[in-house]
């Protein structure tokens, strides 16, 4: 559920929509789905994608023969203590929509004790970037299969099936999230499809429950309020006692990134656009 950039005589256009407020059945929503659980059936080839995931995991932490502890993710980066020998879950990071995978790469080169995996349901959009080595990304890096970071994997899968299988290992105790990132989803600005949105859909509270901390960025300031505010209301509506978003802090801003880290943070950046980010911290 990438989102693509509207363009128009070379021009990026903002997000246009019908809807002029946040979704006026959100609440009803959200609270509906915190007490249900999303019960498709897993695609295979997610079953495979996650399997290799697992596997690239396991390498990475026993060639380096330790694992990163899943500290809290504060003011913007992981604890700076490195890592450590523990028995515990082995921290993973998601990039979750990926595209080329750029913003991969920018994760992996900024925590590279802890393996980063992007994740993107389009085998083209995967391909274009593939290894860091090709079209735009070679631009851009200059990186090669050679020295593409080794904390660094891409698989191709369904966002809402990987999450749940990744939620099944972080409450078997195996991995923790200290950050998941959530560059530039798909809006689904039309008010008929806003059910589409992941803070609308059965899947959010397994979004919620997977990291310590998930940040999304979009350029559409509608979208960033409603995120917020179900992330909110599902931190305080337990209609059994219990919420997977519980004990969570909310922010949201606009920014102005340093180095943009994703192709359409570059292109609404250049364009001159405001850029929003919501970052949940449990």
């Amino acid at each position: 559920m990438k989102q693509e950039p509207s363009t128009k005589s070379g021009a990026v256009k903002s997000v246009v929509s019908n809807q002029d407020g946040i979704y006026k059945d959100l609440a009803e929503i959200v609270q509906k789905y915190a007490s249900t659980k999303y019960r498709r059936p897993i695609a295979d080839h997610t079953r495979e994608a996650f399997a290799q995931a697992e596997k690239f995991v396991d390498a990475f932490y026993s060639a380096n023969s330790q694992q990163a502890m899943a500290s809290p993710f504060i003011a913007g980066t992981l604890n700076s203590a490195g890592p450590v020998n523990i028995a515990g879950p082995r921290a993973v990071i998601l990039d979750s929509g990926c595209g080329t995978g750029e913003s991969t790469l920018h994760l992996a080169k900024k925590f590279p004790d802890i393996p980063v995996i992007g994740i993107d349901k389009s085998a083209a959009r995967l391909t274009r970037g593939e290894n860091g080595g090709r079209d735009e990304l070679a631009r851009n890096f200059a990186t090669a299969e050679r020295n593409c970071p080794r904390n660094a994997f891409w698989i191709r899968a369904e966002l809402l099936d990987f999450w749940r299988l990744a939620l099944e290992k972080v409450q078997a105790g195996e991995w923790a999230i200290p950050y998941h990132a959530l560059y530039y989803p798909n809006p689904w600005p039309k008010q008929s499809e806003a059910t589409r949105r992941f803070h609308l859909h059965p899947i959010f509270p397994t979004l919620m429950a997977l990291g310590e901390t998930l940040e999304l960025r979009t350029n559409w300031e509608i979208y960033a309020q409603e995120f917020k505010k179900a992330a909110e209301i599902l931190a305080t509506f337990c209609p059994t006692g219990t919420s997977p978003a519980a004990h969570l802090v909310v922010k949201l801003s606009s920014f102005t990134p340093d180095t943009p880290c994703t192709a359409f943070e570059r292109k609404y950046s250049a364009a001159g656009q405001t850029l929003w980010r919501v970052i949940c911290t449990k």
